[in-house]
């Protein structure tokens, strides 16, 4: 059994920068982690490692090439092999653009049998790219995930909605995003910082994945973001807030 872990870096929340020019988020910088609900997605993956047997992980992601620390954090915590789409055609992408060329990426590493990813990215808030890339897989997807149980080919999930949680039964292959109460990341072993040391990260621009020009970046983003402003908070807005 094959599992894709989709992971990405974000600056940590009090580091988020925009580009007022371009209107795309500045992901240069020391202090950037691993996206939260990815950490659960990954800890997800290695709970099912660790009662199926057979299974193999591999977290895929799609940023600058700092984002490679990611995937030593990703090994260490139980994944066996990291694979990071980069290169100065992706920058700019929208959740559209990025959604191809992980799909691509994830078609490329050979057949998932379940794909894992969070429900949404902390920098972003969008909660599209996941469902995007099932979309583009032909995939069926599964959101807002809080419990995942496999047995005989198939997935078994518990959905949080807004009037409490929906029991769904999906086969094999399919996307499931997860939900922060899924349950609680752990911290690597000796073991895991060590191996990580050890396993290279793969590396794949459009080159490898097949994308033209016009597939990637701002040139394959069909959205843009036209304004960025901060919001002012006047003494006059409190009081009228207040009465």
């Amino acid at each position: 059994m094959h599992i894709v872990v989709l992971i990405k870096q974000v600056p940590a929340t009090d580091n988020v920068r925009m580009d007022q020019e371009t209107g795309t988020m500045v992901r240069t910088g020391q202090n950037n982690i691993m996206n939260p609900l990815d950490e659960n997605a990954l800890a997800e993956a290695v709970r099912i490692k660790e009662t199926v047997p057979g299974v193999s992980i591999t977290a895929i992601s799609m940023g600058p090439e700092s984002a490679g620390k990611v995937f030593k954090e990703a090994v260490a915590l139980g994944a066996d092999a990291g694979i990071l789409v980069t290169g100065r055609a992706f920058a700019g992408s929208d959740t559209i653009a990025t959604a191809r060329a992980l799909a691509v990426a994830v078609a490329k590493a050979g057949p998932a049998d379940l794909i894992l990813c969070g429900e949404r990215a902390t920098e972003g808030e969008t909660g599209q790219t996941g469902v995007m890339v099932a979309a583009t897989l032909d995939l069926p997807v599964q959101t807002c995930v809080s419990r995942i149980d496999v047995a005989d080919g198939r997935v078994r999930v518990v959905r949080t909605v807004e009037d409490g949680f929906e029991k769904v039964e999906v086969p094999f292959p399919v996307l499931v995003s997860v939900v922060k109460d899924i349950n609680q990341p752990g911290f690597p072993t000796l073991d895991g910082k060590s191996r990580a040391r050890s396993v290279p990260v793969t590396v794949w621009g459009p080159e490898e994945l097949g994308l033209a020009p016009d597939e990637t970046g701002l040139k394959g983003s069909p959205t843009r973001v036209v304004k960025i402003f901060s919001p002012r908070l006047t003494r006059e807005d409190v009081l009228r807030k207040h009465g």
